[in-house]
C-alpha cells in the first residue's frame, strides 16, 4: 500500500474534493449536480474556513489528486461525506479518514453521530459503516437512505 498522508481539510481543497465526488465508484455526483444542491466550491470552502464543516483529506504522495476525503458538520455532528477515489478503496483510508473526522466531532462534544448510508447490502458503505459499530436509527433521510448513529463516550 502506497502511504498518504491524512492532514485537516483547508478550504483550498475544496475544488479537488469537489472533482474527485464525481470520480468515485459508487455515489458519484457531479460538480453541476452538486451546485444544484448549493454546494459550490464558494460555499463548501466559507463552511470549512468558519469551521461549520471540518474534514481531513488524504493527500497522495505526488501531492496531487487528494486520494480521498471526510467532512463532518460541527454542529449538529452529521457525518457528511466520505469519499476515496477507486484505487484507495479496500486500503483502510476510508477508515482512518471516518476516525480522524469522528475523533474531531467528538473533540467538540457530541455524544452521538449520524449520517445517511444506502440501504443498499450491495453498495460498500452498507456494510461499511455497520461493521465499524454504526447502527441503524430506523429513520431515513430527504435522499430516502438509511440514518445511522454512532454513540460516544461512556455510555
Amino acid at each position: 500500500m502506497t502511504t498518504v498522508t491524512l492532514r485537516p481539510a483547508l478550504p483550498a481543497d475544496i475544488a479537488a474534493c469537489i472533482d474527485l465526488r464525481g470520480r468515485t465508484r459508487e455515489n458519484a455526483v457531479s460538480a453541476a449536480r452538486l451546485a444544484e444542491l448549493g454546494i459550490t466550491e464558494a460555499s463548501w470552502s466559507a463552511q470549512v474556513r468558519a469551521g461549520d464543516l471540518p474534514g481531513f483529506v488524504a493527500v497522495a504522495p505526488s501531492g496531487s489528486p487528494l486520494a480521498g476525503y471526510c467532512f463532518g458538520d460541527a454542529h449538529s455532528g452529521e457525518i457528511v461525506v466520505l469519499a476515496l477515489l477507486p484505487q484507495w478503496e479496500g486500503q483502510g483510508l476510508g477508515r482512518q479518514l471516518l476516525d480522524a473526522t469522528v475523533a474531531h466531532l467528538a473533540s467538540l462534544g457530541h455524544q452521538r453521530l449520524f449520517l445517511g448510508c444506502s440501504s443498499n447490502p450491495a453498495h460498500r458503505s452498507f456494510g461499511f459503516y455497520r461493521r465499524l459499530g454504526w447502527t441503524p436509527t430506523g429513520e431515513r433521510d430527504t435522499l430516502g437512505d438509511d440514518v445511522l448513529e454512532l454513540k460516544l463516550g461512556a455510555g
